[in-house]
């Protein structure tokens, strides 16, 4: 008769070490979650002499899944919102960090591929390139050459996202390795599956130089490849926006990236979001039409509507994101027009409000001085975001899974109520 194994200790005894499966059933993860608790210092392991892997003090893991069970449930913020743990972005006095490196001048110093790879490792990968496999691709055109012609650019991206993800058997495996992998071959074949409008490009070299024929006819000068690349790298990330926050929701459900991406850009359309830029970009227009912004800001107010790229609430100051690409944007000749407008808007709202341009206001002037449309830059704005946004569904795969179900609070009618006749 085989001897039975001895049932395991109750883990508030004292002294008791748990196994990795036991820890895991603890905190309700995968075992390969328990050692990335290890490795953020969450957790401390211990390998007994002549013992086949590693234990964990019983107190410490039930400390962690009480925290885990508390964050779960939602932790208030100053304001009774949701808030999430995170170690990609900081948000601080007008300023805002990527792993506690300075955004503004990361980007302005390096490519949205090196941003994009610190983000996700902490490691800088100077040269890095990002590639999408032909198979990846053409079935990503595939479906975005289904859609109506008058279709919209995230649309689009959406589409493709989908394609992508139906060419790829791995996209169910959530490991660390396998998720950086997608993310650097989902990113280009998402511009890659956007149609061109400048003819003669070849699909190669920086991402910034691949998404310019997708957005303008005209061929670049190296002034507005460089405002690209910069306003790229700008937007990586930027905490927890309402697109962030559905896309950790997605991952906590164990979506896979591309469905993680997809929720983000569902939310992303919304006009309080990625489509306000091309609100600044159309009053811009209309700005330089008229000559002098203070009808077309009469206009807005007269509509009910907020005056478009104006204010943040998250800086009570300047957006650093805008300042950077203000900065820039004195560097390209043909910006000079748009420039002068968006001072116009500026000025003629100080007059009573005093707010300061955002970035979706920087990003007009791009977009307007470019000969680019009103949507391109939300298109921007969605492929620069892709990549937090795959960084924000890596930190949730490592966390319990389904923490992100908040309660509702009932307010209908009490039951029991007659059946409707």
């Amino acid at each position: 008769m085989r001897d039975q194994e001895p049932a395991p200790d109750h883990p508030d005894r004292p002294g008791r070490r748990l196994s990795t499966k036991e820890t895991a059933e603890l905190l309700g993860v995968k075992s390969e979650t328990v050692y990335a608790y290890v490795s953020r210092g969450q957790l401390t392991s211990r390998r007994d002499p002549g013992g086949r892997g590693s234990t964990f003090d019983a107190k410490e893991v039930e400390a962690l899944a009480r925290r885990n069970r508390r964050e779960s449930a939602g932790s208030s913020g100053s304001a009774g919102e949701l808030s999430v743990r995170t170690r990609l972005t900081l948000i601080d006095k007008d300023r805002y960090y990527y792993r506690g490196v300075d955004a503004a001048e990361l980007a302005a110093r390096h490519s949205y591929e090196e941003v994009a790879e610190w983000l996700w490792t902490g490691t800088l990968r100077p040269g890095a390139t990002f590639t999408a496999p032909k198979a990846s691709v053409a079935a990503a055109r595939r479906c975005v050459n289904g859609l109506p012609e008058h279709s919209d650019p995230v649309d689009r991206l959406r589409v493709a996202a989908i394609g992508a993800a139906a060419a790829d058997p791995l996209r169910f495996d959530l490991s660390e390795d396998t998720v950086l992998g997608t993310a650097r071959t989902l990113i280009p074949t998402l511009v890659a599956a956007l149609p061109t409008l400048s003819p003669g490009h070849r699909d190669e070299g920086p991402l910034a130089h691949r998404l310019w024929p997708r957005l303008a006819f005209r061929v670049p000068d190296e002034a507005s490849l460089r405002v690209l690349d910069t306003a790229l790298g700008l937007l990586v990330d930027h905490d927890l926006a309402a697109s962030t926050l559905a896309v950790r929701v997605a991952a906590s459900a164990r979506a896979h990236p591309y469905a993680a991406v997809s929720a983000g850009l569902g939310v992303l359309e919304g006009p309080l979001h990625g489509a306000a830029s091309g609100l600044a970009h159309r009053m811009l227009v209309d700005v330089l039409e008229e000559g002098d912004a203070a009808p077309v800001v009469a206009d807005e107010l007269r509509a009910g509507r907020r005056v478009p790229g104006l204010g943040h609430r998250l800086y009570p100051g300047e957006d650093p994101r805008a300042r950077a690409l203000f900065a820039l944007l004195e560097e390209m000749p043909q910006a000079a027009p748009a420039l002068a407008a968006a001072r116009d808007v500026v000025t003629t709202t100080a007059r009573h409000t005093p707010l300061h341009a955002n970035v979706d206001l920087a990003l007009a002037v791009f977009t307007v001085a470019s000969g680019m449309g009103a949507s391109a830059g939300e298109t921007i704005f969605a492929v620069a975001r892709t990549a937090g946004w795959i960084a924000h569904a890596l930190e949730e795969y490592g966390e319990r899974p389904l923490r992100m179900r908040p309660s509702g609070t009932y307010v209908g009618e009490r039951p029991p109520q007659p059946l409707p006749e």
